[in-house]
């Protein structure tokens, strides 16, 4: 499993450097075709993939063959499990939300800026406004953690 994370990290570690060959010397991207660059990143995806679920597949082994912990109190239970989950749901389904509201304010408030500069302050509160939404998802999930 460690030649599984160093592989991933070394992949990372070219494309970054890849990248940074591409800015400076964007000369060199001309000579290049798109079908290659297609099966590049389609390459490197499959790599990822693999490699993601190697590593998964070794740490669910690993844990399965590991001695198991001293009977007692380490145990979570279905009730508790599932309300666990119940409470990080509101904080991923509201960042997906804020996500989304960013996006679109975001976008339109660029192009309300480059027409008219001095909406600046207004596109700023609506972009507030939608950063909002993960806040009152984080907000929920602290509340709801206090009640277990």
């Amino acid at each position: 499993m460690t030649i599984l994370t160093f592989l991933l990290s070394a992949s990372a570690v070219a494309v970054v450097l890849l990248g940074l060959y591409f800015l400076m010397f964007p000369d060199s991207i001309v000579g290049l075709t798109r079908r290659w660059m297609k099966r590049g990143i389609m390459v490197n995806l499959l790599l990822f993939v693999l490699g993601i679920a190697g590593i998964l597949i070794g740490a669910a082994h690993e844990v399965m063959a590991a001695e198991p912990i001293a009977a007692g109190g380490g145990e979570i239970g279905l009730g508790l499990g599932l309300a666990l989950i119940g409470i990080g749901l509101p904080t991923g389904l509201a960042t997906i939300g804020a996500g989304i509201a960013v996006s679109s304010v975001g976008s339109a408030s660029l192009a309300v800026i480059t027409e008219k500069p001095e909406m600046f302050g207004r596109t700023l509160i609506y972009l507030g406004l939608a950063e909002g939404i993960a806040i009152y998802g984080l907000v929920v999930s602290i509340l709801l953690l206090g009640r277990i």
